[in-house]
């Protein structure tokens, strides 16, 4: 079998496209590198780069029907090293004023869990797993 190289685009379908660039630039530093308009000009889809991932892209799609039946669905999950990278995390999201799980322990990793608009479900998580005696029952 091929060996593969990478994940290149991870895709979200959303209700409001500048809503979504919008927070994705403030809680991850989301910048456009590439918009799709509509016939009228209207943006309607973007492409673009996170801190920290440079060779993976971020795409967002307006699809207000298909944005809602995800609500709730956990399709990726962010990497960081360890428990202290994680707790950053949760220092970024409180001063961005995002709801989030505050750092919780996994038996995988640490873990921070929050929504985005419209309500997909994100988690930074660690590569770093813990000690057995730290992990949650």
């Amino acid at each position: 079998m091929p060996a593969l190289g990478g994940i290149h685009h991870v895709k979200f379908a959303v209700s409001d496209i500048q809503r979504s660039i919008d927070w994705y630039g403030r809680v991850f530093g989301f910048a456009t590198t590439m918009e799709f308009k509509d016939d009228e000009g209207i943006v309607r889809g973007s492409v673009g780069k996170l801190t920290g991932l440079d060779n993976t892209l971020l795409a967002f799609r307006e699809n207000k029907e298909l944005s809602d039946s995800l609500s709730g669905f956990d399709p990726v999950s962010f990497a960081v090293q360890g428990k202290a990278e994680v707790q950053s995390w949760v220092d970024h999201l409180n001063a961005e004023g995002v709801e989030n799980s505050g750092l919780r322990i996994a038996a995988i990793g640490y873990i921070v869990f929050f929504h985005d608009p419209d309500g997909i479900k994100l988690h930074v998580y660690s590569f770093d797993t813990p000690a057995p005696d730290e992990i949650e029952a």
